[in-house]
């Protein structure tokens, strides 16, 4: 018994020894890495063109998977912020725009394009190219022509035309297989529901969607002749006439030159002067954003993108959804913000389809709540923020939009498609036992009964009533008039300004400008922000340890920078993929996106 004793303690000796040897390796590792980043510094030339890839679609906001070590794609919100870093930095010349191929929405390149030129008003240029303009919609042209010249390659197609939506519709389809939809919407407009209600676009669908097509191409054509010096109704004949060709477009003033991408590359590069080297957007976000993570300024920056639902998607570690708007989350996030007493003003980013009812007057309560507190809010919408996405947003001190973004859609939609019949036709048989009158109300196999249609009915009143009479407290507009302008319908903000839906036509920059107005912040000073959620992991705590000095700032710089060093980042990788106790079933050492 002894003996085993003995071996036992020997063993455990070893195994923690082995531990304690292992954890001083990885920080013998860090601090080696620390010390090469503080040599080192960022790692970015003195002399450089930023490339910047606009031909795949992007999100508005979302944050970074800690996880993925560079490889989520730069985001609407990281690149604004990234332009607005290098317009302040002295290294970086210009700008290399891509483009062509995302079929950008028009409030993106809306938002893209007035953030670049914002960086052209710092005295440097952007040029851009494209392999064409393959898409009809008018986004990709609208955010090339914010350059100082566009490039296109030699007999490749200009598609830009105009604006187009389609829609599918399943009733005829439920009919046949015995399917019963039973949705109720609040009210005409609130088209999301007809796909499963109707056989075709209804008169009040059609006459909303035209509407903001028609604004969307009114928009586009107007910005796009302004930059470009022309006259609107010569560039919307321009549009008229595609598809067409490179040559039709230079010679109607709507591009430059005619060239590779490696031309275009080479006279920005040349233009930057002697020794210029171009530098990938997603390279410099990388090597620059720890220093913007550390900022802690006066503005708390509040991003919400996606469709709002119900609880959290953090469950208190570092790996969350962020696809979603999460109601505990983001209130959370505001109400940490308003109790930060070095915050002056919030600044909310919303880009949202809308969603959970519930989730969305959590929110707003959070809100309502922060500028009871004294802390004016102003909401900067994305591409989209309408139903829910417009019910966070009504309190807001100040809503500023671009003009394409879609919102409104001030209204409800509930119900339920019953399948039992159709599951018939299949020979399945499906049986649902419910104790209590109303315990299958949601089940997907029964239809509703009468009364519980009406209960559903009442539901949708209620809600209805609720939501209008907040947006008018909200807009501080009479009722009669929100539920004029109510009625389930999407508006451009161009068209909901004049209603009192929107209070200025503007970028994220124009809402930054508002914000530092209202929380008496003097216009002249540096805008920085703080970020609310705060990340967690552990690179956001040497920022918080280190990002308030001088040699910590030169540090988390020099750590960015290795990071990209392939070392570096295989080291990284494996001890995240290391087990964290508990069975795991995960691929580990796959090739990173790079």
């Amino acid at each position: 018994m002894l003996a085993f004793l003995r071996w036992l303690r020997a063993v455990s000796l070893g195994a923690l020894n082995g531990i304690v040897k292992f954890a001083l390796a990885i920080l013998v590792v860090l601090v080696v890495l620390i010390v090469i980043g503080l040599v080192r510094g960022d790692g970015l030339p003195g002399n450089m063109v930023l490339s910047l890839d606009l031909r795949a679609p992007m999100r508005d906001s979302v944050g970074e998977d800690p996880l993925a070590f560079g490889a989520t794609p730069p985001n609407v919100m990281d690149t604004i912020l990234a332009i607005d870093r290098a317009g302040r930095d002295s290294r970086v010349k210009g700008i290399f725009v891509r483009v062509g191929t995302a079929d950008m929405p028009v409030a993106q390149a809306e938002e893209i394009g007035a953030a670049l030129k914002r960086f052209r008003g710092t005295g440097k240029f952007v040029v851009a190219d494209a392999t064409g303009f393959f898409a009809n919609g008018l986004g990709d042209y609208l955010t090339a022509a914010s350059a100082n010249e566009i490039w296109m390659q030699p007999g490749s197609p200009f598609g830009a035309s105009g604006a187009g939506a389609g829609a599918i519709f399943l009733r005829g389809l439920f009919d046949k297989i015995n399917a019963v939809p039973q949705i109720v919407k609040r009210s005409d407009y609130k088209s999301a529901a007809d796909m499963y209600m109707e056989k075709d676009r209804t008169p009040a669908d059609r006459e909303q969607t035209t509407a903001f097509l028609q604004s969307w191409v009114d928009s586009a054509t107007s910005a796009a002749a302004a930059d470009r010096h022309l006259d609107p109704k010569a560039v919307a004949a321009v549009f008229a006439a595609s598809p067409q060709f490179a040559d039709d477009a230079r010679k109607a003033g709507l591009i430059d030159k005619i060239g590779y991408d490696d031309d275009a590359r080479q006279a920005a590069l040349t233009r930057a002067g002697d020794g210029a080297v171009a530098v990938s957007m997603r390279k410099y976000i990388r090597s620059t954003e720890e220093v913007a993570k550390g900022e802690t300024g006066p503005i708390a920056l509040i991003e919400a993108s996606g469709e709002i639902i119900d609880g959290t998607v953090r469950q208190g570690g570092v790996v969350a959804d962020t696809s979603v708007i999460a109601g505990d989350d983001l209130a959370a996030a505001i109400r940490q913000a308003t109790k930060d007493e070095n915050i002056k003003a919030i600044v909310l980013r919303v880009d949202s389809p809308g969603g959970s009812v519930t989730a969305s007057d959590q929110i707003l309560d959070a809100i309502r709540k922060a500028q009871a507190a004294g802390k004016p809010v102003v909401v900067s919408m994305g591409m989209l923020a309408a139903s829910g996405g417009y019910y966070i947003s009504t309190s807001a001190n100040r809503i500023v939009a671009e003009p394409a973004t879609l919102t409104g859609s001030i209204g409800v939609l509930t119900g339920k498609v019953a399948i039992g019949k159709s599951l018939n036709l299949l020979g399945v048989s499906a049986d649902d036992i419910g104790v209590g009158k109303n315990a299958l109300f949601d089940s997907a196999l029964t239809p509703f009964t009468p009364d519980q249609l009406a209960n559903l009915n009442h539901q949708a009143d209620t809600i209805y009533a609720d939501f209008t009479q907040k947006v008018a407290a909200g807009r501080k507009l009479p009722l009669a008039q929100v539920q004029q302008i109510a009625k389930g319908r999407v508006w451009t903000a161009a068209d909901a300004k004049s209603r009192g839906l929107v209070d200025q036509l503007g970028n994220f920059w124009t809402a930054v400008d508002v914000a530092k107005q209202l929380g008496h912040i003097p216009a002249g000073e540096a805008t920085t922000f703080k970020l609310y959620p705060r990340p967690v992991g552990f690179f956001d705590a040497v920022n918080g340890t280190f990002a308030s000095t001088a040699a910590g700032v030169r540090m988390l710089q020099g750590m960015a920078a290795i990071r990209e060093m392939p070392v570096a980042r295989s080291l990284l990788r494996a001890v995240s993929e290391a087990p964290h106790g508990g069975v795991e079933m995960r691929a580990t050492g796959l090739p990173s996106d790079e």
